[in-house]
């Protein structure tokens, strides 16, 4: 048991308790700068341990009726296969390029991901302030909503980062879910599209299963916490906070 990723974990678990995002976004770049981690096995431990975490959330959600299986159904049409061929392209960069080169590229597209999930976060920020109406969940496109998972499905499983930044954006773009369900539903479409990359990623050796115990014994009493804290804490403090994280994560991957 190493507690100082424990302690790492308990932050992390803070921030999703907290603002429902910040798992992937903030747990890659802590394997890599605080743990010196190779970038393609931050990104398999980092599913493996976003799997498990959500996967209790899932439960939740679906005793309490709030996750909408229509649009979870049609997203991961694409995402699933999405997640695979984005674990498939990790494994070609390790494989057919030198190691140095390899990391470099993952960690460039990490950075380059960063700066789309803080642009998605004040987009939906701006949004929220102007209370643009979206798309009823009805009449959202079945193509529309495969689509966009193949994407999103890729990038997680490229990335790693982006399970609940990009499908809740996605979602809050095309639907007009309560709140409630759409956390719910994308909390269920992030099981699944991490749950498959995250096996993939096993199978290719890039997971560290003694850091995944470590960061759950942390990350679980932070989401309690943070849960807990999320009536106290403003909001757009938690935002700005993380967004400024994830921005100088990215400076630093891409410099």
């Amino acid at each position: 048991m190493d507690w100082k990723v424990a302690l790492g974990g308990w932050v992390v678990g803070l921030l999703i308790g907290l603002t429902g995002m910040g798992g992937g976004s903030v747990m890659t770049p802590m394997m890599i700068f605080l743990f010196h981690m190779h970038p393609a096995l931050a990104v398999g431990t980092d599913l493996v341990y976003s799997c498990i975490t959500k996967l209790a959330g899932t439960i939740q959600h679906v005793r309490q009726k709030t996750v909408d299986f229509r649009i979870l159904g049609w997203m991961s049409l694409g995402s699933i296969p999405g997640a695979l061929m984005g674990s498939l392209v990790v494994r070609y960069l390790e494989h057919q390029v030198a190691i140095d080169a390899a990391d470099r590229v993952i960690g460039q597209m990490l950075g380059g991901m960063y700066i789309l999930i803080v642009l998605a976060m004040a987009w939906r920020w701006w949004r929220k302030r102007r209370g643009t109406a979206p798309i009823a969940p009805g009449r959202v496109p079945r193509v529309a909503l495969s689509v966009l998972g193949l994407a999103a499905g890729f990038l997680v499983g490229l990335t790693s980062v982006g399970s609940g930044a990009l499908f809740v954006s996605v979602l809050a773009m095309i639907s007009s879910l309560s709140a409630s369900r759409l956390v719910g539903t994308d909390i269920a479409a992030g099981v699944l599209v991490t749950g498959v990359a995250g096996l993939a990623h096993l199978a290719f050796g890039n997971v560290d299963l003694r850091m995944v115990v470590s960061l759950l014994v942390g990350s679980v009493p932070g989401i309690l916490m943070g849960s807990r804290l999320i009536v106290r804490v403003p909001e757009p403090v938690v935002r700005v906070g993380l967004m400024t994280l994830l921005s100088w994560s990215s400076y630093n991957l891409l410099k």
